[in-house]
């Protein structure tokens, strides 16, 4: 058996929401609660330490979107939407909202577990992508600043660029701290000095 899974299930029909909760229950998983409406999304997942969000829903609303924008933002989870109705704007935006995975045709039992693991693999993959963006961005940035800081070492102390590099690592060495921080001081100082 796979991972296990903490999950929020929204879903407006109590019938089907146990059947839900009975498939989830059966392949592994927790449903930590179970819930009616989106209203308030990013609380319950708070509350609940839900690590998946399952909406089950006829057609998805303005609030329900806004309740999973909030949700991506301040704690980004597998959410997984069942819909009985849908149009290309309600797909778009679900998508924008932070949706793994977004199903037309309501939600069947029997295809919660496949549809889930897919879900969860693709949030995975768009995570570990985001991270390295995230990571890409900070690297330049830090390039950015010790670049400018050797600009000012070489124009001040009228060193080589290799030079510059060098007395930036050796203070950062001296100091236990990474060359973008002593770049980042430098810079500092300079603006305060002009």
């Amino acid at each position: 058996m796979g991972p296990r899974f903490r999950i929020l299930l929204i879903d407006e029909a109590p019938d089907r929401a146990g059947a839900v909760e009975t498939a989830l229950r059966a392949a592994g998983h927790t449903v930590v609660a179970q819930r009616a409406s989106a209203a308030d999304l990013a609380a319950e997942v708070a509350a609940t330490g839900a690590e998946v969000i399952i909406i089950d829903m006829n057609s998805p609303d303005r609030d329900t979107m806004e309740s999973l924008r909030e949700v991506t933002r301040a704690c980004p989870r597998p959410i997984l939407m069942f819909v009985d109705r849908s149009d290309e704007t309600m797909i778009a935006e679900a998508i924008g909202a932070g949706v793994s995975a977004y199903v037309v045709d309501g939600l069947k039992p029997a295809r919660v577990k496949p549809i889930l693991d897919v879900a969860i693999a693709r949030f995975n993959q768009f995570q570990a992508l985001n991270d390295e963006i995230a990571k890409a961005k900070a690297s330049l940035a830090e390039r950015k600043v010790i670049e400018r800081a050797k600009g000012i070492l070489m124009r001040e102390r009228k060193l080589s660029e290799e030079d510059a590099y060098r007395a930036l690592r050796s203070a950062a060495m001296e100091q236990n701290k990474r060359v973008a921080e002593i770049a980042a001081s430098l810079l500092a100082a300079a603006k305060m000095l002009r």
